[in-house]
């Protein structure tokens, strides 16, 4: 240690000794410190490098587990488009799930989602969530076996026994009966064909030689052999059952009656141009409705002379489950362009309720109001769930089961009861539901499943709330969904439309066929009768044989 009180006392040349030792040992200290410096900034550098690389690892953790829920997402919903359950119901609910099949493109597209899902999660990921895994354990619901329900008492019962042809056991001992197993089967026996035998009497007077002779009664196809009951039960098969024309065809034959598909052709023809003036008159009908029902489902067309098919479409417009007059109208179009809608309901105006899809919005522009699909709404909730069992989207399903609660009571309520009850109760769920939405998707990632569900409600609000503020809106679309469903299950057996005339003619059918389902007629019965008075009806009364103001022959006529 240096002792400043000997400093006085030393020479001029040990205090230069002592001050080149001092600077020696400040350069020292320097040295050390300029080194800690860089130890420190290295050390600096270090972390930033390892915070950029977890931050990195993160990034592809996060992308890596949304990816994983979006395949999970889309591979649950592929698979319940080829094992579609009937019903949009929570496990909970009950519902049994039925097969159908949608063709081997789904079965490729599993195929490749489900390779890509193996891989993705054989990759090693972190742990962020503390637990043994991050994945949520997959749920499984108890399968239910679903129980066929008993034949019809009413039918005829054949009873066939089955028995051992001998009744001695191999020791020799008579066997005794102690029960039976019965299964009871479903059998048919082909329709009937019989001939009317149209006998006119020729009557003369003798005195003046003049001849009388009751005039022909009138049909559909003059000169021709079929009836109305025959040709409405073409018709009904062709377009209510969905069989193709050679299927009739074999039909026929099997019941011992050969009429070749050619006639069989011409006769659906004919009758297509004789039914068109009521499906027109329907069409004016549904135009005259304060709220209206549209939805399209596509349809391929064959095009002539090139053995192609093209797609084109069914679009369906239909009155409100509310109405008093019950009616569906069907429009075969050559494409899904919005300018088929609009020529449709060309300066009409009132409530259109439809889903989200473009076509619609040029109709709302010009005054049509919009009310939006509920069921779609529930849709992506319902899917989100049944994929991921999701908090979230139970939650929001148990809102809109809430206010589909409300709307099974009010289901035999008028418009007004209907809108004083919607005001109050529905108006309530529907202010919660917004108000919880609002909050939960402020916590979500804009390309998590979650948000697009919530995404899908909050942009359409205005058009998802119609209904509280009229009471002969309905909360969905499903009405004319259920319409269109058994073309859409009929494509399978006819495949396509043989040309645009063809399509257009299909359509006339099926929105008189349709309507008569809808105001509880039987269809066949309905078009019997109406086939028989069409040929001396009078054009300006055609609105009688519409179905909602249809009477049989009989009742009309006493």
């Amino acid at each position: 240690m240096l002792n400043v009180a000997q400093l006085p006392q030393m020479s001029r040349a040990e205090l230069q000794g002592l001050a080149a030792q001092l600077l020696s040992q400040l350069s020292d200290k320097d040295a050390m410190i300029h080194s800690a410096r860089q130890l420190v900034a290295a050390k600096d550098a270090a972390i930033h490098s390892a915070q950029q690389l977890l931050a990195a690892k993160d990034q592809e953790l996060n992308w890596r587990q949304a990816r994983i829920e979006q395949l999970t997402h889309e591979i649950a919903l592929l698979r319940r488009m080829k094992f579609a359950a009937t019903s949009e119901r929570l496990a909970r609910e009950g519902g049994p799930e039925q097969a159908s099949l949608w063709g081997a493109d789904l079965d490729a597209d599993l195929a490749a989602i489900e390779a890509e899902l193996e891989a993705l999660r054989a990759a090693p990921q972190a742990d962020v969530t503390g637990s043994e895994s991050g994945s949520v354990p997959e749920h499984h619901s108890p399968k239910s076996t679903p129980k066929r329900a008993a034949l019809a008492p009413h039918l005829p019962r054949t009873v066939i026994e089955h028995e051992p042809a001998a009744t001695v056991c191999g020791c020799g001992t008579e066997l005794q009966r102690v029960g039976e197993d019965v299964a009871e089967k479903l059998d048919y026996t082909p329709g009937v064909f019989t001939v009317q035998r149209h006998v006119r009497g020729k009557w003369a007077c003798r005195c003046c030689q003049t001849l009388i002779q009751a005039p022909a009664p009138a049909h559909v196809i003059d000169k021709g052999i079929p009836t109305a009951a025959l040709l409405a039960d073409v018709l009904v098969g062709k377009y209510a059952d969905h069989l193709p024309l050679y299927r009739q065809e074999d039909i026929y034959a099997r019941a011992g009656v050969a009429i070749p598909r050619s006639t069989l052709s011409a006769w659906v023809g004919r009758c297509g141009v004789a039914l068109q003036p009521l499906a027109d008159a329907l069409a004016d009908l549904i135009k005259g409705a304060d709220v209206v029902h549209a939805d399209e489902t596509p349809v391929q067309m064959l095009v002539p002379g090139q053995g192609k098919t093209h797609r084109s479409y069914l679009w369906a417009y239909a009155t409100g489950p509310f109405a008093e007059v019950q009616a569906v109208v069907f429009d075969f179009c050559t494409s899904r362009g919005g300018q088929h809608v609009r020529a449709f309901l060309d300066g009409w105006q009132g409530t259109l309720v439809c889903d989200d899809y473009a076509a619609y919005k040029a109709l709302f522009a010009q005054g049509v109001t919009e009310a939006g699909c509920m069921a779609h709404a529930r849709r992506k909730f319902f899917d989100l769930h049944a994929a991921s069992q999701s908090p979230l989207a139970a939650t929001a399903l148990e809102f809109i089961g809430r206010l589909y609660e409300v709307e099974r009571l009010l289901k035999d309520c008028t418009c007004e009861e209907r809108l004083r009850v919607r005001q109050g109760s529905s108006q309530t769920i529907m202010d919660a539901w917004h108000q919880w939405m609002l909050l939960q998707r402020t916590k979500l990632t804009a390309n998590s499943a979650t948000a697009r569900a919530m995404d899908y409600s909050l942009k359409r609000w205005q058009g998802l709330s119609r209904f509280l503020h009229d009471g002969a809106v309905p909360i969905d679309n499903n009405h004319i969904e259920n319409l269109i469903r058994p073309i859409a299950l009929g494509r399978s057996n006819w495949l396509f439309a043989g040309s645009e005339r063809a399509g257009q003619r299909a359509a006339a059918v099926q929105s008189l066929i349709q309507s008569a389902r809808l105001n509880g007629l039987d269809p066949y019965a309905y078009l019997k009768d109406v086939l028989e008075r069409l040929p001396t009806h009078k054009a300006r009364a055609i609105e009688e044989l519409l179905p909602h103001k249809w009477q049989p022959l009989a009742a009309a006529s006493g």
